[in-house]
Parts: structure tokens; C-alpha cells; sequence
């Protein structure tokens, strides 16, 4: 082997090994239990079939800890009483720290399920009349993303100079089918459906009240900052443990069952830097 292709061999050799020591886990002995907030819904779910098996490889021990709201979760991450979450898109997070002095920080983004617009008395968005009414979610984050969804289909349009990730129903300057908007409690959209001709709910509310994601008639181009994110103290975002749950979710493990077990739901996160 000449002197030009050793060279070239061993900075190959060089860069394939600093390429895996960046990906590969270092496993905290310090912090070897990991607790997380549970919910019942889509990402606890992911969580604990997809990236749990990963890092009980590693070595760690995961503990669920039950929560009964995302506020529940958010207040026991800020408290120190769990190490981390995955049920929150930034814009959720960000009002958190904002309203509640929390010190909570993003990580990664991670698998979302995307909002979308379902059938309430209608199934078709061909069929929209004058004067059907619609339900939307009625938290900020959410209210905003449903709008821009109605905006996407060319059923309203928005004021311009408005940032989207606010937008509320004031902002709506054209309407031309004289939609009523119903805001709401999200969770209770599903049960009242065909009291509207049709129903904007988000990525949680289609998998816990068990609606066929494929029967959605638009989805949402999913915005930045509605991703969901693996989300710990601000504190803690550097630490190892919470790096390797990192590493976990953009792992070519977690890649490979995504592929398999992904039947459309998701929404995938380009992990590729």
C-alpha cells in the first residue's frame, strides 16, 4: 500500500471512529434511574416500546411516574420530582416557562403526531355550505395551529402580519364561507363531532379517543415549535443521561423501528446533521 492510500486509509479510519464516539452512549453510573412523566397517550407510548428497550441496553433503569395533565408534568419536571418528559412542543413549554417561572429546556425534537381537520356530520371538505360550524381546540398553542390548518385548505385567510404560531379567530380578515368557529376543550371534541360539520383536534386527542388518523381529510404543515420535544431541566441539558435519552430518539435503533412500526400516524424528524 502506497504512502497517499495509508493516509487516506487511516483519516478514513479516523473519522469513522470520531463519527460513532459521537453517537455512541456513555451511560451515566451516577444517574442510572431515569423517571419520567407518564401519560396516556401516543408519546409515553412511543417512549416506552421504542426508546426504553435503548436505553435499558445502556444500562439505565426507566421508571414511569403517572400524570394526569401535561401541567401536572411540567410542575413536577420544573420541581426536580421526574427527570424529563416527552408529551410537549416548544410553544407549550415556552408559555410554561413563561406563566410558571419554570426552567424547563428542549432537547430534540421527536415524533409528533400532526393535527388535523376530521369529520364531524361532514366527510368531505368538498361539502362545506355557508354557515357550517367547526370546533377547534381552546388552548393558545393549539387554537393557532388550527386556523392555520383552515388557512392551508383556502377555507380562511389570515392576517398576514401576524405571526401564525399566535393567530387567534380576531385574525381571520377573509371567512368567505361565514364559518362558525366553536372554541373548546380539546379532550371533549371527539365525543360532540357530529354537532359540527367538522372537528379540528390534534395528534393526542386522534390516538386517545382511538380515531383512524388515515380518516383525517387535511393535515397540519407541522411549524418548528409544535414538535414535540424530549424536554428536561434547564440544568440538566448538558448532563450525560439526558444527552443519551437524546442519542436514543436520533439513534439508527429508533430509525429502524420507526420505519417498521410507523403505519402514517407519525410525523419523523430528520435526525441527519
Amino acid at each position: 500500500m502506497n504512502r497517499t492510500l495509508k493516509s487516506f486509509t487511516a483519516l478514513a479510519l479516523a473519522a469513522g471512529l470520531a463519527v460513532s464516539a459521537s453517537q455512541a452512549f456513555a451511560f451515566d453510573k451516577d444517574h442510572a434511574t431515569l423517571t419520567f412523566s407518564k401519560s396516556q397517550g401516543p408519546y409515553s407510548e412511543l417512549f416506552i416500546s421504542g426508546i426504553q428497550p435503548i436505553l435499558e441496553k445502556e444500562g439505565y433503569t426507566v421508571k414511569g411516574v403517572d400524570m394526569s395533565d401535561l401541567l401536572q408534568a411540567d410542575l413536577a419536571l420544573n420541581d426536580g420530582e421526574v427527570d424529563f418528559n416527552v408529551e410537549q412542543h416548544t410553544a407549550y413549554m415556552q408559555n410554561f416557562n413563561k406563566l410558571q417561572d419554570g426552567h424547563l429546556a428542549a432537547l430534540t425534537p421527536i415524533p409528533t403526531v400532526p393535527a388535523g381537520i376530521y369529520p364531524g356530520a361532514k366527510n368531505d371538505l368538498s361539502k362545506v355550505e355557508d354557515g357550517d360550524m367547526v370546533a377547534v381546540p381552546n388552548d393558545a398553542a393549539n387554537t393557532a395551529r388550527a386556523y392555520a390548518i383552515l388557512q392551508k385548505i383556502g377555507w380562511i385567510k389570515l392576517d398576514p402580519a401576524k405571526d401564525l404560531s399566535t393567530v387567534t379567530q380576531a385574525d381571520i380578515v377573509e371567512n368567505p364561507h361565514n364559518l362558525k368557529f366553536t372554541e373548546m376543550k380539546s379532550l371533549n371534541i371527539p365525543s360532540v363531532a357530529t354537532d359540527f360539520a367538522y372537528i379540528v383536534i390534534t395528534g393526542s386527542i386522534v390516538y386517545n379517543a382511538k380515531i383512524d388518523p388515515k380518516t383525517a381529510l387535511a393535515t397540519e404543515d407541522i411549524l418548528p415549535h409544535l414538535l414535540l420535544q424530549l424536554v428536561v431541566e434547564d440544568k440538566n441539558k448538558d448532563s450525560v443521561w439526558a444527552q443519551d435519552i437524546k442519542k436514543a430518539y436520533e439513534s439508527d435503533e429508533f430509525k429502524a423501528y420507526m420505519d417498521k412500526n410507523n403505519t402514517g400516524l407519525w410525523f419523523v424528524p430528520d435526525y441527519k446533521k
